[in-house]
């Protein structure tokens, strides 16, 4: 696959988003499908409620024609089980954060689905998931990053493989709470797994796959870098938080995405301490969690908490491509 056709992805991507962005913003508005925005949250954020949500829509929808465009065009055999995983996979949870987001916004219930029925679709769009490994003797082992080191899991792959998809798409779902913080840090972690599914395997359809999602979050960054004119919802959150996960699986770098979602990591890994310490011993460790909020307490102003991330997320990124690539 040459540099060319990867370009390519990335622009038909881009553009279907840049595109479509006009005419679906001022028709969610029209729907009234605004963000409420959470009293205990910081104070500043209040202005942006009523801000056009559900913008996931167009992210998922962009990837999806884009990866079916050029995976057709590269493959014109029939779609490969590889994309059929991913979409079910981004698809599934996207749907799962849409009906969230449309009992929030549209039947005004501020909390959407209860914990329960989120899990429980997860796990169902999970188990689907790995059954369909399982019927393709997809191997069971994971491996250390940077040596030969493997484990054979057996039925515990299963468990793990369910594990990283709710952990995923609940760890992306928590850095969605500022202008542009998800859609960048998305953007750069897809891009990672998309240059090493390019480069160490190959596996050129995941690294479509991988590159439409980065084209199309660019694109939606346009409307949504600070001030938002759109967000993503649950929608968009969910659903490219299963798809990252489901691409490290396919992958077989599994162990590498705790490096190259290390911003997810960390968000959610405050949210736990935060709970923890509050629980054990009544005092916050942070003064507000997932850990943007704790910078903009602080006095950052929330484009730079974005940058910041932004450029964590860069280096968790070049960090793996270095262990998988350099030291391989």
């Amino acid at each position: 696959m040459s540099v060319y056709v990867l370009i390519v992805t990335i622009a038909i991507a881009f553009l279907i988003t840049v595109l479509i962005s006009p005419i679906f913003i001022p028709f969610l508005r029209r729907l009234k499908f605004g963000q409420s925005i959470r009293e205990e949250g910081p104070k500043s954020h209040q202005k942006k409620t009523g801000t056009p949500t559900m913008g996931g829509v167009m992210i998922l929808l962009s990837v999806a024609v884009t990866t079916l465009i050029m995976t057709n065009k590269f493959n014109p055999n029939p779609i490969s089980t590889d994309i059929i995983l991913l979409l079910i996979v981004l698809l599934g949870y996207g749907l799962l954060g849409f009906i969230d987001d449309f009992i929030k916004v549209a039947l005004k219930r501020n909390l959407g689905l209860t914990s329960r029925q989120k899990l429980i679709g997860q796990l169902v769009i999970g188990i689907i998931f790995y059954i369909t490994l399982v019927q393709n003797d997809f191997p069971t082992y994971i491996q250390i990053p940077g040596t030969s080191i493997q484990w054979d899991l057996g039925w515990g792959y299963g468990l793990l493989v369910i594990f990283m998809l709710v952990g995923a798409s609940n760890a992306v779902n928590l850095t969605d709470g500022l202008d542009g913080l998800l859609a960048g840090t998305a953007a750069i972690a897809f891009g990672a797994f998309g240059i090493l599914a390019w480069y160490g395997f190959p596996q050129f359809e995941i690294t479509i796959f991988c590159l439409a999602v980065v084209g199309a979050l660019l694109g939606f960054l346009v409307f949504n870098a600070h001030p938002a004119k759109v967000f993503m919802g649950d929608t968009g959150s969910l659903g490219l938080g299963g798809a990252i996960a489901a691409v490290a699986i396919l992958t077989k770098l599994e162990v590498l995405l705790i490096v190259i979602g290390g911003v997810f990591v960390l968000e959610t890994l405050s949210v736990i301490i935060q709970v923890i310490s509050f629980k054990t011993t009544g005092k916050r460790v942070f003064k507000m969690s997932p850990l943007h909020h704790h910078y903009e307490l602080m006095g950052w102003s929330e484009w730079r908490v974005v940058t910041t991330f932004w450029l964590v997320g860069l280096l968790f990124a070049t960090l793996a491509i270095y262990i998988e690539v350099w030291i391989n």
